[in-house]
């Protein structure tokens, strides 16, 4: 089993419930008030915790650069700089949204992108860190991050294995022991055919860490499938309705669904329990109704059984199916009627 760590005074890891972020990313369309909302509908789908983006678009990139170029992402021709700057979260808001979360029982962090966004979170005293894909080479910022010794979640999106063995080596290096790796597809929606979840168990047995899943499928199935198979954490956007739009709306959940999210990746964990074959006592109540045999017909006391005169049939009254060849020409020591169950008694 993978190592717990500790976010807060939550433990997490397998032998607990799955622990749910609601990523909020920029589906607050720059309004603070939706940004609480969003935070509201976290609380009351049942999520853990709520995670923010702490960036600014000049600590990204640059004006005029680059432009998206792909039919198949949802910011196709959207010019990078722009893109960064109506999706960033300003930082004057992180105090009031983290606060309204602490307020609701949430835990809340963020992802930080660049040094000075750690800096600042560091003034919020943040329970933990996220490295987002994107970043997770960024060795100054992971430099950074550790520095702070606080527990840290690293997603593996866009990066080779190599390239992984690397960055978790650095993270020990650093001192860093209480840490998490979500396995991440990062394409945007992600197709399922591309998430590959056995790469949960082998994330486990290769870095000896706790594993979980950051989701940009559509749906629920694919969080619930990674419960299944060992992940600790599940991380999802959240909108509160996609039909109003905005940048990652797209691929969030609404709060009905995080709802359904919550719900069934707990009763996915629940229903893993443990190896065993012992039956519950509602079960073995149960087995009355497995085959027994019995009489297909009136027998006469001295009749030597044969195929014809029996029947394998619910319920379990009578002698058990294996007798079945057991019996057969064995004179019966006393008569039985059709309909009721062969036992030891009425063999000779």
């Amino acid at each position: 089993m993978s190592a717990e760590f500790t976010i807060g005074k939550r433990t997490i890891g397998t032998a607990q419930p799955p622990f749910v972020i609601a990523e909020l990313s920029g589906n607050h369309n720059r309004s603070l008030e939706r940004a609480i909302a969003l935070v509201e509908a976290a609380a009351s789908a049942g999520a853990d915790a709520i995670k923010l983006q702490t960036y600014t678009a000049d600590t990204l990139t640059m004006p005029g650069i680059h432009r998206i170029d792909n039919p198949d992402s949802p910011w196709n021709g959207r010019e990078l700089h722009e893109l960064y700057a109506e999706a960033s979260t300003p930082w004057n808001w992180h105090e009031t949204i983290f606060a309204r979360a602490r307020e609701l029982g949430m835990l809340a962090f963020s992802s930080p992108f660049d040094e000075s966004a750690v800096d600042f979170l560091e003034t919020l005293d943040v329970p933990a860190y996220k490295i987002a894909s994107f970043e997770n080479e960024h060795y100054p910022l992971i430099r950074k991050v550790a520095a702070c010794g606080k527990p840290l979640i690293m997603s593996t999106g866009v990066i080779t294995r190599t390239a992984l063995d690397e960055s978790v080596g650095y993270l020990r290096k650093l001192g860093c022991t209480e840490f998490a790796l979500l396995k991440c597809t990062s394409t945007y929606p992600a197709s399922v055919s591309t998430i590959n979840l056995h790469t949960i168990a082998d994330l486990q047995n290769r870095y000896g860490c706790q594993v979980g899943l950051s989701d940009h499928t559509l749906g629920i199935g694919v969080p619930i499938a990674a419960v299944a198979l060992g992940a600790g954490l599940i991380e999802k956007h959240l909108t509160l309705c996609r039909a109003d739009g905005g940048v990652d709306s797209s691929f969030s959940l609404e709060p009905q669904e995080l709802a359904a999210l919550v719900s069934e990746s707990r009763r996915a964990w629940e229903a893993l329990g443990k190896v065993t074959y012992k039956l519950s006592e509602k079960e073995q109540a149960q087995s009355l109704f497995k085959r027994s045999i019995y009489a297909a017909r009136d027998l006469p006391a001295g009749h030597r059984i044969g195929a014809k005169d029996l029947r394998v049939i619910r319920p379990s009254c009578g002698l058990h199916p294996r007798d079945y060849e057991r019996v057969q020409g064995v004179a019966l020591r006393k008569a039985i009627s059709e309909g009721e169950p062969l036992r030891d008694e009425h063999l000779s």
